[in-house]
């Protein structure tokens, strides 16, 4: 990826994670070169075909990984999951259902319930003391 004069760029790894592909996955002149807020854009809407290629298959990084499983980074981690996840290994495990995807999944459901539930409470208040301030 070349750069252009006066234009903002980031790191492979800033444009990898932006993208939700595992850096070391892309190809070497991606990894080796910068990208420029333009190329991200373009990339983003016309992806080329590797780009698809990861994304449809993988390797996926963690943060990818934990959301098509349904649970937390910290969730991966917790069931020994470290490493990059194809789609074919991801799918592979929601069928074997393992006892740590299962609790982690109830773990990240709850999780959100809670958010919700702060969530809705804010807003009730901010209503209250906008009906007081009347």
């Amino acid at each position: 990826m070349t750069t252009q004069a006066n234009s903002q760029t980031m790191k492979p790894a800033t444009a990898a994670k932006k993208l939700g592909v595992y850096l070391q996955a892309t190809p070497a002149e991606f990894q080796e070169g910068v990208v420029s807020r333009a190329e991200l854009s373009a990339l983003q809407a016309d992806p080329p075909e590797w780009l698809q290629e990861l994304r449809r298959n993988g390797p996926h990084p963690r943060p990818v990984v934990a959301s098509k499983l349904g649970v937390s980074i910290a969730g991966l981690a917790r069931g020994g999951v470290t490493e990059p996840l194809t789609t074919e290994q991801i799918e592979a495990l929601k069928q074997e259902s393992p006892e740590w995807l299962q609790k982690e999944r109830a773990t990240q459901a709850e999780v959100r319930k809670e958010a919700i539930r702060l969530k809705e409470k804010k807003a009730e208040q901010a209503q209250k003391a906008a009906e007081q301030g009347r």
